[in-house]
Protein backbone atom coordinates (compact mmCIF):
# COMPACT_ATOMS: atom_id res chain seq x y z
CA UNK A 1 0.00 0.00 0.00
CA UNK A 2 2.90 2.27 1.00
CA UNK A 3 4.69 1.45 -2.87
CA UNK A 4 0.82 1.97 -4.20
CA UNK A 5 0.84 6.14 -2.38
CA UNK A 6 4.27 6.50 -3.45
CA UNK A 7 3.62 5.85 -7.16
CA UNK A 8 -0.01 7.09 -7.60
CA UNK A 9 0.59 10.43 -5.22
CA UNK A 10 4.06 11.26 -7.12
CA UNK A 11 2.42 11.64 -10.84
CA UNK A 12 -0.19 13.17 -9.37
CA UNK A 13 1.60 16.22 -8.19
CA UNK A 14 4.83 16.06 -9.99
CA UNK A 15 5.65 18.01 -13.17
CA UNK A 16 6.84 16.28 -16.34
CA UNK A 17 9.75 14.24 -15.83
CA UNK A 18 11.91 16.47 -18.83
CA UNK A 19 11.08 19.75 -16.50
CA UNK A 20 12.40 17.44 -13.31
CA UNK A 21 15.39 17.07 -15.43
CA UNK A 22 15.92 20.61 -16.50
CA UNK A 23 16.29 21.89 -12.97
CA UNK A 24 16.75 18.94 -10.76
CA UNK A 25 17.41 20.91 -7.96
CA UNK A 26 14.73 23.55 -8.04
CA UNK A 27 11.26 21.49 -8.29
CA UNK A 28 10.41 18.67 -6.27
CA UNK A 29 9.13 15.05 -7.33
CA UNK A 30 7.49 14.25 -3.82
CA UNK A 31 7.61 10.43 -2.38
CA UNK A 32 4.41 9.70 -0.08
CA UNK A 33 4.10 7.22 2.75
CA UNK A 34 1.22 6.98 5.25
CA UNK A 35 -0.39 4.39 7.50
CA UNK A 36 -3.80 4.42 6.51
CA UNK A 37 -5.29 3.09 2.78
CA UNK A 38 -5.09 5.76 -0.09
CA UNK A 39 -8.60 6.90 -1.70
CA UNK A 40 -8.03 8.12 -5.35
CA UNK A 41 -10.75 9.35 -8.00
CA UNK A 42 -9.73 10.37 -11.12
CA UNK A 43 -10.64 13.29 -13.35
CA UNK A 44 -11.49 14.12 -16.91
CA UNK A 45 -8.55 15.62 -17.18
CA UNK A 46 -6.59 12.35 -16.52
CA UNK A 47 -4.98 13.71 -13.18
CA UNK A 48 -6.10 12.77 -9.56
CA UNK A 49 -7.18 14.17 -6.35
CA UNK A 50 -6.54 11.44 -3.19
CA UNK A 51 -6.67 11.57 0.36
CA UNK A 52 -4.98 9.98 3.31
CA UNK A 53 -4.44 9.94 6.90
CA UNK A 54 -2.33 8.87 9.65
CA UNK A 55 1.47 9.66 9.65
CA UNK A 56 1.57 11.26 6.56
CA UNK A 57 5.13 11.46 5.41
CA UNK A 58 6.35 13.52 2.15
CA UNK A 59 10.03 13.31 0.97
CA UNK A 60 11.26 15.34 -1.84
CA UNK A 61 15.41 13.23 -2.08
CA UNK A 62 16.77 16.16 -4.67
CA UNK A 63 16.18 19.45 -2.28
CA UNK A 64 15.99 17.28 0.87
CA UNK A 65 13.28 18.07 1.90
CA UNK A 66 10.70 16.11 4.05
CA UNK A 67 7.30 17.34 5.23
CA UNK A 68 5.20 15.69 8.05
CA UNK A 69 1.40 15.81 9.20
CA UNK A 70 -1.70 13.90 10.11
CA UNK A 71 -3.70 13.83 7.40
CA UNK A 72 -3.23 14.93 3.23
CA UNK A 73 -5.47 15.80 0.77
CA UNK A 74 -4.16 16.21 -2.93
CA UNK A 75 -5.46 18.07 -6.11
CA UNK A 76 -4.08 17.24 -9.46
CA UNK A 77 -5.70 19.96 -11.67
CA UNK A 78 -4.27 22.48 -8.84
CA UNK A 79 -1.02 20.64 -8.19
CA UNK A 80 -2.16 21.58 -4.78
CA UNK A 81 -1.15 19.53 -1.92
CA UNK A 82 -2.83 19.83 1.60
CA UNK A 83 -1.15 18.91 4.89
CA UNK A 84 -3.32 18.79 7.50
CA UNK A 85 -2.43 18.61 11.30
CA UNK A 86 0.72 18.78 13.40
CA UNK A 87 2.79 19.83 10.21
CA UNK A 88 6.35 19.38 10.48
CA UNK A 89 8.28 21.04 7.10
CA UNK A 90 12.25 20.43 7.30
CA UNK A 91 14.75 21.02 4.39
CA UNK A 92 18.10 22.57 4.50
CA UNK A 93 17.10 25.76 4.19
CA UNK A 94 13.72 26.51 6.15
CA UNK A 95 11.62 24.25 9.38
CA UNK A 96 8.35 25.34 9.87
CA UNK A 97 5.61 23.75 12.19
CA UNK A 98 1.82 25.14 11.43
CA UNK A 99 -1.84 23.48 11.71
CA UNK A 100 -2.21 23.54 8.35
CA UNK A 101 0.32 24.17 4.89
CA UNK A 102 -0.46 23.87 1.29
CA UNK A 103 2.24 23.22 -1.15
CA UNK A 104 1.30 24.84 -4.47
CA UNK A 105 4.28 22.38 -6.54
CA UNK A 106 4.09 23.86 -10.10
CA UNK A 107 4.72 27.52 -8.16
CA UNK A 108 7.20 26.17 -5.33
CA UNK A 109 5.27 27.77 -3.04
CA UNK A 110 3.92 27.58 0.73
CA UNK A 111 1.30 28.39 2.65
CA UNK A 112 1.00 27.81 5.86
CA UNK A 113 -1.77 28.85 8.62
CA UNK A 114 -2.38 28.48 12.19
CA UNK A 115 0.36 28.87 14.81
CA UNK A 116 3.17 29.38 12.35
CA UNK A 117 6.94 28.93 13.66
CA UNK A 118 9.72 29.05 11.51
CA UNK A 119 13.12 29.14 11.66
CA UNK A 120 16.21 30.33 8.75
CA UNK A 121 19.68 28.40 9.47
CA UNK A 122 20.82 31.48 10.23
CA UNK A 123 19.22 30.70 13.58
CA UNK A 124 16.35 33.72 12.78
CA UNK A 125 12.61 33.02 13.23
CA UNK A 126 9.54 33.91 12.13
CA UNK A 127 5.90 33.46 13.73
CA UNK A 128 2.44 34.67 13.08
CA UNK A 129 -0.72 33.56 12.07
CA UNK A 130 -0.19 32.75 8.35
CA UNK A 131 3.42 32.64 6.30
CA UNK A 132 3.82 32.07 2.21
CA UNK A 133 7.22 30.95 1.30
CA UNK A 134 8.57 30.64 -1.85
CA UNK A 135 11.33 28.39 -2.55
CA UNK A 136 14.45 29.19 -4.55
CA UNK A 137 14.25 28.01 -8.27
CA UNK A 138 17.41 28.13 -10.10
CA UNK A 139 17.11 30.71 -12.76
CA UNK A 140 13.73 31.88 -11.57
CA UNK A 141 14.33 32.70 -8.13
CA UNK A 142 18.03 32.73 -7.39
CA UNK A 143 16.59 33.72 -3.11
CA UNK A 144 14.33 32.10 -1.50
CA UNK A 145 10.95 34.92 0.10
CA UNK A 146 8.73 34.65 2.45
CA UNK A 147 4.80 37.27 3.04
CA UNK A 148 3.52 37.03 6.59
CA UNK A 149 0.02 38.61 7.44
CA UNK A 150 -1.51 39.02 11.10
CA UNK A 151 1.22 40.83 12.65
CA UNK A 152 3.83 38.70 12.80
CA UNK A 153 7.18 38.78 14.74
CA UNK A 154 10.53 38.35 13.52
CA UNK A 155 13.73 37.29 15.69
CA UNK A 156 17.08 38.10 13.33
CA UNK A 157 19.82 36.64 15.05
CA UNK A 158 23.32 38.21 14.53
CA UNK A 159 26.77 36.84 15.27
CA UNK A 160 29.69 39.27 16.80
CA UNK A 161 33.06 38.89 15.08
CA UNK A 162 33.83 35.61 16.78
CA UNK A 163 30.69 34.13 15.40
CA UNK A 164 29.14 34.04 19.22
CA UNK A 165 25.52 35.05 17.87
CA UNK A 166 24.43 37.88 19.94
CA UNK A 167 20.85 38.70 21.29
CA UNK A 168 17.74 38.74 18.52
CA UNK A 169 16.13 41.56 17.35
CA UNK A 170 12.39 41.61 17.29
CA UNK A 171 10.64 43.27 14.37
CA UNK A 172 6.72 43.15 14.83
CA UNK A 173 4.26 44.35 11.99
CA UNK A 174 1.02 44.08 10.53
CA UNK A 175 2.88 42.73 7.73
CA UNK A 176 6.18 41.47 6.84
CA UNK A 177 8.46 40.67 4.07
CA UNK A 178 11.86 38.64 3.81
CA UNK A 179 14.08 37.74 1.09
CA UNK A 180 16.95 35.38 1.73
CA UNK A 181 18.71 35.30 5.25
CA UNK A 182 19.08 39.17 5.36
CA UNK A 183 16.59 41.56 3.71
CA UNK A 184 13.33 42.21 6.18
CA UNK A 185 11.09 44.54 5.19
CA UNK A 186 7.42 45.77 7.35
CA UNK A 187 4.50 47.84 7.28
CA UNK A 188 1.87 48.93 9.63
CA UNK A 189 2.35 49.50 13.25
CA UNK A 190 6.38 48.45 12.96
CA UNK A 191 7.84 47.79 16.35
CA UNK A 192 11.72 46.97 17.24
CA UNK A 193 12.95 45.60 20.11
CA UNK A 194 16.74 45.56 20.53
CA UNK A 195 19.17 45.45 24.01
CA UNK A 196 19.46 48.90 23.98
CA UNK A 197 16.44 50.60 22.45
CA UNK A 198 12.94 50.07 21.63
CA UNK A 199 11.75 51.97 17.82
CA UNK A 200 8.29 52.27 16.32
CA UNK A 201 7.26 53.32 12.90
CA UNK A 202 4.75 52.99 10.01
CA UNK A 203 7.32 51.19 7.80
CA UNK A 204 10.91 49.22 8.42
CA UNK A 205 13.44 47.97 5.94
CA UNK A 206 16.38 45.93 7.04
CA UNK A 207 19.86 44.56 5.54
CA UNK A 208 21.54 42.46 8.02
CA UNK A 209 24.58 42.31 5.24
CA UNK A 210 25.01 45.88 5.02
CA UNK A 211 24.31 46.62 8.80
CA UNK A 212 21.58 48.74 7.72
CA UNK A 213 18.10 48.82 9.52
CA UNK A 214 15.61 51.67 7.99
CA UNK A 215 12.66 53.19 9.23
CA UNK A 216 9.76 55.40 8.17
CA UNK A 217 6.78 57.63 8.31
CA UNK A 218 6.62 59.24 12.17
CA UNK A 219 9.58 56.76 13.17
CA UNK A 220 10.56 57.29 17.25
CA UNK A 221 13.19 55.74 18.92
CA UNK A 222 13.48 55.28 22.41
CA UNK A 223 16.60 54.18 24.49
CA UNK A 224 16.06 51.66 26.97
CA UNK A 225 19.74 51.06 28.64
CA UNK A 226 21.40 53.54 31.32
CA UNK A 227 20.21 57.18 30.93
CA UNK A 228 17.16 57.26 28.38
CA UNK A 229 17.17 59.46 25.54
CA UNK A 230 14.23 59.47 22.64
CA UNK A 231 15.02 60.28 18.75
CA UNK A 232 12.42 61.69 16.25
CA UNK A 233 12.66 62.42 12.70
CA UNK A 234 10.79 61.25 9.30
CA UNK A 235 13.28 58.80 8.80
CA UNK A 236 15.80 57.37 11.45
CA UNK A 237 18.70 54.77 10.25
CA UNK A 238 20.22 52.29 12.42
CA UNK A 239 23.72 51.44 11.53
CA UNK A 240 25.76 48.18 13.08
CA UNK A 241 29.65 47.94 13.07
CA UNK A 242 31.24 44.45 13.83
CA UNK A 243 27.51 43.20 14.27
CA UNK A 244 26.68 45.86 17.35
CA UNK A 245 24.82 49.01 17.27
CA UNK A 246 27.23 52.03 15.85
CA UNK A 247 25.10 54.96 14.91
CA UNK A 248 21.60 56.11 14.65
CA UNK A 249 20.81 58.97 12.12
CA UNK A 250 17.58 60.83 11.78
CA UNK A 251 16.76 62.85 8.62
CA UNK A 252 14.11 65.70 8.56
CA UNK A 253 13.26 67.63 11.47
CA UNK A 254 15.26 65.63 14.24
CA UNK A 255 14.72 65.98 17.47
CA UNK A 256 17.09 63.99 20.33
CA UNK A 257 15.51 64.09 23.73
CA UNK A 258 17.45 62.65 27.02
CA UNK A 259 16.96 63.91 30.81
CA UNK A 260 19.81 66.56 30.01
CA UNK A 261 19.48 68.36 26.45
CA UNK A 262 16.75 68.82 24.06
CA UNK A 263 18.96 68.53 20.45
CA UNK A 264 16.71 69.53 17.26
CA UNK A 265 18.15 70.06 13.76
CA UNK A 266 17.35 68.90 9.94
CA UNK A 267 19.53 65.70 10.85
CA UNK A 268 21.20 63.87 14.01
CA UNK A 269 24.03 61.47 14.63
CA UNK A 270 23.83 59.43 17.91
CA UNK A 271 27.16 57.25 18.35
CA UNK A 272 26.67 54.56 20.37
CA UNK A 273 29.61 52.38 21.77
CA UNK A 274 28.77 49.28 24.32
CA UNK A 275 25.22 50.42 23.94
CA UNK A 276 25.01 53.21 25.15
CA UNK A 277 24.87 56.60 23.61
CA UNK A 278 28.29 58.60 23.75
CA UNK A 279 27.81 61.38 21.11
CA UNK A 280 25.26 63.68 19.32
CA UNK A 281 25.97 65.81 16.04
CA UNK A 282 23.32 67.65 14.61
CA UNK A 283 23.70 70.32 11.50
CA UNK A 284 21.11 71.61 8.61
CA UNK A 285 20.07 74.36 6.88
CA UNK A 286 17.46 74.90 9.59
CA UNK A 287 20.61 74.92 12.07
CA UNK A 288 21.22 73.32 15.28
CA UNK A 289 19.55 73.98 18.44
CA UNK A 290 20.33 72.36 21.78
CA UNK A 291 18.13 73.63 25.09
CA UNK A 292 18.26 72.82 28.71
CA UNK A 293 16.37 73.92 31.43
CA UNK A 294 18.21 77.52 31.21
CA UNK A 295 20.70 77.78 28.46
CA UNK A 296 20.14 77.46 24.93
CA UNK A 297 22.93 77.31 21.59
CA UNK A 298 22.26 77.80 17.83
CA UNK A 299 24.58 77.67 15.77
CA UNK A 300 25.20 76.37 12.02
CA UNK A 301 26.25 72.79 13.80
CA UNK A 302 26.59 71.35 17.17
CA UNK A 303 28.45 68.35 18.30
CA UNK A 304 27.92 66.89 21.75
CA UNK A 305 29.84 64.47 23.91
CA UNK A 306 27.86 62.63 26.46
CA UNK A 307 30.32 59.71 27.98
CA UNK A 308 28.48 57.52 29.78
CA UNK A 309 25.69 59.26 28.32
CA UNK A 310 25.99 62.11 30.39
CA UNK A 311 26.92 66.06 28.88
CA UNK A 312 30.41 67.30 28.92
CA UNK A 313 31.36 69.81 26.47
CA UNK A 314 29.38 71.25 23.53
CA UNK A 315 30.88 72.33 20.50
CA UNK A 316 28.92 75.25 18.51
CA UNK A 317 30.37 75.84 14.96
CA UNK A 318 29.79 79.19 12.58
CA UNK A 319 27.91 81.87 13.63
CA UNK A 320 26.81 80.32 17.30
CA UNK A 321 24.78 82.19 19.89
CA UNK A 322 24.31 80.68 23.53
CA UNK A 323 21.62 82.55 25.67
CA UNK A 324 20.65 81.85 29.22
CA UNK A 325 18.29 83.17 32.08
CA UNK A 326 19.87 85.92 34.01
CA UNK A 327 19.78 86.29 37.89
CA UNK A 328 16.91 88.27 37.91
CA UNK A 329 16.52 88.26 41.56
CA UNK A 330 17.28 92.15 42.02
CA UNK A 331 15.76 93.26 38.82
CA UNK A 332 12.87 92.39 36.65
CA UNK A 333 13.52 91.70 32.87
CA UNK A 334 12.25 89.76 29.71
CA UNK A 335 15.78 89.82 28.16
CA UNK A 336 18.15 87.22 28.48
CA UNK A 337 22.29 86.92 28.40
CA UNK A 338 23.62 86.81 25.43
CA UNK A 339 27.22 85.05 24.16
CA UNK A 340 28.09 84.97 20.17
CA UNK A 341 30.99 84.02 18.37
CA UNK A 342 32.22 82.30 15.27
CA UNK A 343 32.50 79.01 17.76
CA UNK A 344 31.33 78.72 21.55
CA UNK A 345 32.48 75.11 23.01
CA UNK A 346 30.48 74.82 26.54
CA UNK A 347 31.84 72.77 29.14
CA UNK A 348 29.90 71.16 31.89
CA UNK A 349 30.58 69.70 35.54
CA UNK A 350 32.27 66.06 35.35
CA UNK A 351 30.50 64.36 37.90
CA UNK A 352 31.21 59.97 39.20
CA UNK A 353 29.29 58.11 37.09
CA UNK A 354 27.57 56.69 40.16
CA UNK A 355 25.85 59.70 40.82
CA UNK A 356 22.49 60.31 38.84
CA UNK A 357 20.57 62.55 41.41
CA UNK A 358 21.89 65.72 39.42
CA UNK A 359 22.23 66.92 36.12
CA UNK A 360 25.34 68.06 34.62
CA UNK A 361 25.66 72.02 35.60
CA UNK A 362 27.86 74.20 33.26
CA UNK A 363 31.26 75.05 34.21
CA UNK A 364 32.43 77.03 31.26
CA UNK A 365 31.62 78.71 28.14
CA UNK A 366 33.99 80.17 25.80
CA UNK A 367 33.31 82.02 22.46
CA UNK A 368 36.25 82.38 19.95
CA UNK A 369 36.19 85.25 16.95
CA UNK A 370 34.03 87.94 16.46
CA UNK A 371 33.35 87.15 20.47
CA UNK A 372 30.25 89.31 21.75
CA UNK A 373 28.90 88.98 25.55
CA UNK A 374 25.88 90.94 26.89
CA UNK A 375 25.28 90.61 30.75
CA UNK A 376 21.86 91.95 32.77
CA UNK A 377 23.24 92.73 36.35
CA UNK A 378 22.29 94.15 39.29
CA UNK A 379 21.98 97.78 39.35
CA UNK A 380 23.74 100.39 42.16
CA UNK A 381 20.78 101.55 42.93
CA UNK A 382 19.08 98.57 44.07
CA UNK A 383 15.66 100.07 44.39
CA UNK A 384 15.27 100.59 40.61
CA UNK A 385 14.80 97.10 39.87
CA UNK A 386 16.05 97.90 36.31
CA UNK A 387 19.48 95.83 34.92
CA UNK A 388 22.29 97.19 34.83
CA UNK A 389 23.84 96.51 30.99
CA UNK A 390 27.43 94.87 30.48
CA UNK A 391 28.43 94.68 26.48
CA UNK A 392 31.99 93.58 25.55
CA UNK A 393 33.35 92.24 22.04
CA UNK A 394 36.59 90.73 21.82
CA UNK A 395 38.49 87.62 19.85
CA UNK A 396 38.02 85.06 22.81
CA UNK A 397 35.39 85.55 25.93
CA UNK A 398 35.08 83.04 28.30
CA UNK A 399 32.70 82.81 30.98
CA UNK A 400 33.08 81.14 34.10
CA UNK A 401 29.90 79.86 36.06
CA UNK A 402 29.16 78.80 39.84
CA UNK A 403 25.99 76.45 40.30
CA UNK A 404 24.93 77.83 36.94
CA UNK A 405 25.64 81.54 38.23
CA UNK A 406 27.95 83.53 36.01
CA UNK A 407 31.07 84.49 38.66
CA UNK A 408 33.96 85.77 35.88
CA UNK A 409 33.82 86.87 32.34
CA UNK A 410 37.37 87.33 30.64
CA UNK A 411 38.18 89.19 27.22
CA UNK A 412 41.18 88.24 25.52
CA UNK A 413 42.89 90.47 22.33
CA UNK A 414 40.90 93.46 20.59
CA UNK A 415 38.37 93.94 23.80
CA UNK A 416 36.32 96.58 24.36
CA UNK A 417 32.76 97.72 25.50
CA UNK A 418 30.37 99.67 27.49
CA UNK A 419 28.83 99.25 30.73
CA UNK A 420 25.31 101.22 31.38
CA UNK A 421 23.58 101.95 34.79
CA UNK A 422 19.96 102.72 34.80
CA UNK A 423 19.60 106.19 36.65
CA UNK A 424 16.10 107.46 38.57
CA UNK A 425 13.37 109.33 36.37
CA UNK A 426 14.27 112.53 35.47
CA UNK A 427 11.35 113.86 36.54
CA UNK A 428 11.28 112.49 40.04
CA UNK A 429 14.70 113.46 40.56
CA UNK A 430 13.71 117.46 39.89
CA UNK A 431 10.72 117.03 42.12
CA UNK A 432 13.62 115.47 44.98
CA UNK A 433 16.17 118.37 44.22
CA UNK A 434 14.33 121.50 43.79
CA UNK A 435 12.77 123.64 46.17
CA UNK A 436 9.34 125.02 46.63
CA UNK A 437 10.32 128.47 45.20
CA UNK A 438 12.97 127.94 42.69
CA UNK A 439 14.38 130.39 40.22
CA UNK A 440 13.02 130.79 36.67
CA UNK A 441 14.75 128.32 33.97
CA UNK A 442 17.44 130.88 32.34
CA UNK A 443 16.47 130.69 28.13
CA UNK A 444 18.19 128.61 26.55
CA UNK A 445 17.91 125.53 28.84
CA UNK A 446 17.22 121.73 28.09
CA UNK A 447 13.82 120.97 29.68
CA UNK A 448 14.92 117.90 31.10
CA UNK A 449 18.26 119.74 32.84
CA UNK A 450 17.25 120.41 36.59
CA UNK A 451 18.58 123.46 38.05
CA UNK A 452 20.64 124.24 41.22
CA UNK A 453 19.07 125.86 44.17
CA UNK A 454 22.22 127.09 45.23
CA UNK A 455 23.74 130.17 42.44
CA UNK A 456 27.00 129.00 40.75
CA UNK A 457 26.43 125.31 40.82
CA UNK A 458 26.81 123.95 37.53
CA UNK A 459 23.66 121.75 36.34
CA UNK A 460 24.01 118.10 35.75
CA UNK A 461 21.84 116.29 33.35
CA UNK A 462 19.74 113.36 34.23
CA UNK A 463 20.64 110.06 32.70
CA UNK A 464 17.45 107.94 31.77
CA UNK A 465 17.43 104.32 32.05
CA UNK A 466 17.82 102.86 28.25
CA UNK A 467 18.14 99.23 26.96
CA UNK A 468 20.73 98.06 24.16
Amino acid sequence: MRLLMALVLGAITSTSLAAQKAAPTGRCQFQFTADRALDTYKLPSGQYNAFTGGNVVARCPSQGLVLRSDSLESYGDDGRIIFIGHVDYNEPRLKLKSDLLTYFQREERILAVQNVDAKLPTGSTLRGPQVEFFRAIPKLRPQQSATATGRPTVGLVEKDSKGKPQPPVKVTGNTIWMQGDSIVASQGNVVVVRPELTATGDSLYADAGKGLLRLMRQPRIVGTKGRPFTLIGETIDLLTKNRKLDRVLAKSAADATSEDLDLQSDSIDLRITDDQLQRAIAWGRSRARARSLSQSIVADSIDVLLPGQRVREMHAVRAAVADALPDSAKFRTTEKDRLTGDTIVAHFDSIPPKDTTHRPRIRQLVAEGHATSLQHLAPQDTSLRVPAINYITGRLITVSFDSSKITNVVVTEKAGGVMLEPAPDSTKATSRTAPASSPATPPGTPANTPVSSSPGTPARPSVTPRRP
